[in-house]
């Protein structure tokens, strides 16, 4: 529970400066605290003036009815409140073309340098830059989109001040309501921006952009990983994989039935012809390939709360997708070895329904930075035991249409999916030559340390913001 500092008392006269409201929010989570103090800045403009477009520069949407198609000749990619944190773009629910397209919804469209606040739900707040490959997306009206005047403010700037600790003590200042958290375009308008001088915001603006593009390029550098790896395998038609355009599994025999199961989804006739394809080409078992000690969720343990920074960090399925996870500290020592990873694991996430966008069945790549923090029990730890198999090279595969859909293939349970151990260990991974498996995993480190690097552009500029505020501030 929140309370108030001692150092930095509520005032009776905030009351009329939030509308006399009496809910907790403005006055214990720091954003009265932050106007104060940005009022001491020599400069500061009001959000609304520096932004230009569609009502002003600040929206979101009407509600409508979603359509949403799995071609993607007659659909667009929609980008609800969730998937604007996410790091992978691929998986993108779609929705139909003519309906983003019409009057009412075209604007909906993003254009890099936006920035994006969830409006609504118990994440209201949050906030994500529009990258250079997030153009030809739609995004719900459950995000306020912020477009910049270029004339009057560079866009990387902006968002940097709204990503910092004072726009995030502001916006979520500015939310609403009590189960439904919600914010308004004319909450955030009159949000003080501090002007900080051409040259410095110039800065920032480069590093945010610079870091934005590197995402760009690391989003990019996977998918080409993938398309490669199909072909270096002699299975390029497997790169556009129509899943949802093949025949329905209904009405097939199967013969040979055994005790494992008895479940229509482990037999189905388009996951077969998957695994068929993949049996075609030289390769190993998955279960030859990994560790003896990988294929396996990790283990359950007692979660012990620390301060930010003072244990280790924890990651489970619903945050390790996003872009900067911020997971939840907890003790060191009270977690299990195998909650930190070796380097170039895949997780896979174990647990979960079928639901189309659900996380179940996806994989990350825990290298470079990511090998700091720790994992929860829910991912399938995936770990190549042959040097001449990279982990690199394996997550291209993983990361693919066709291994979601043959791990999806594999489940068992009720409510809760998990994958059946020896359907597991005996998928089928091609192994192409030597040569094109090192290129394969190159691609894929190389991503990655552009994701590293993005990281530490970002905090950069947010540490150069920060500590231009505090001494224009005094």
């Amino acid at each position: 529970m929140k309370i108030a500092e001692l150092s930095n008392p509520v005032m009776s006269s905030w009351f009329s400066e939030q509308g006399h409201r009496l809910d907790a929010s403005p006055y214990v989570a720091g954003s009265l605290k932050t106007k104060k103090l940005l009022e001491r800045v020599s400069a500061t403009e009001p959000l609304a003036a520096l932004t230009a477009g569609h009502n002003g520069g600040i929206f979101n949407g009407p509600m409508f009815k979603r359509v949403y198609l799995t071609d993607p000749d007659h659909s667009v990619p929609f980008l609800g409140t969730k998937d604007m944190m996410a790091a992978d773009l691929t998986t993108l629910p779609r929705l139909r073309k003519a309906d983003a397209e019409s009057s009412a919804l075209s604007y909906l469209r993003l254009k890099p340098g936006m920035t994006l606040i969830s409006c609504s739900g118990f994440n209201a707040g949050r906030r994500a830059y529009v990258r250079p490959d997030m153009g030809d997306c739609w995004s719900s009206q459950d995000s306020l989109k912020v477009e910049p005047n270029p004339e009057k403010i560079k866009s990387g700037y902006l968002y940097a001040f709204l990503l910092s600790r004072f726009g995030e003590s502001l916006v979520r200042g500015s939310v609403y309501g009590s189960a439904v958290k919600h914010i308004e375009p004319h909450h955030i308008a009159g949000l003080p921006v501090p002007r900080l001088g051409a040259d410095l915001e110039g800065r920032i603006h480069d590093l945010m952009e610079e870091c934005s593009q590197l995402r760009a390029e690391h989003q990019a550098d996977l998918v080409a990983a993938t398309k490669d790896f199909f072909d270096s395998n002699g299975l390029s038609q497997l790169n556009d994989l129509r899943w949802h355009q093949q025949e329905r599994d209904l009405g097939f025999k199967v013969e040979g039935l055994g005790a494992e199961s008895l479940r229509a989804l482990n037999f189905s006739p388009r996951a077969h012809d998957l695994a068929r394809q993949l049996e075609s080409v030289p390769g190993e078992s998955f279960g030859t390939v990994c560790t003896e000690s990988s294929l396996k969720i990790g283990s359950r343990f007692k979660r012990v709360d620390v301060e930010s920074g003072n244990g280790i960090r924890l990651l489970g399925q619903r945050q390790v997708f996003w872009l900067r996870p911020e997971g939840r500290w907890i003790s060191a020592t009270e977690a299990p070895s195998n909650s930190s990873l070796p380097d170039e694991t895949i997780l896979i996430a174990g647990r979960g329904t079928l639901g189309e966008n659900e996380v179940y069945g996806r994989a990350v790549f825990v290298t470079g930075s990511w090998l700091k923090n720790a994992y929860s029990q829910d991912f399938v730890r995936v770990s190549s035991g042959d040097r001449e198999i990279p982990g690199a090279y394996l997550f291209a595969f993983f990361r693919s249409v066709v291994a979601f859909r043959l791990l999806r293939s594999m489940s068992y349970g009720g409510k809760q999916q998990g994958f059946l151990p020896s359907r597991l260990q005996s998928l089928h991974i091609p192994l192409a030559p030597s040569v094109d498996r090192n290129r394969i995993a190159e691609t894929v480190r190389n991503a990655y340390k552009k994701r590293d690097r993005a990281d530490v552009l970002e905090d950069k500029a947010l540490a150069l913001l920060t500590t231009a505020i505090e001494e224009a501030a005094g």
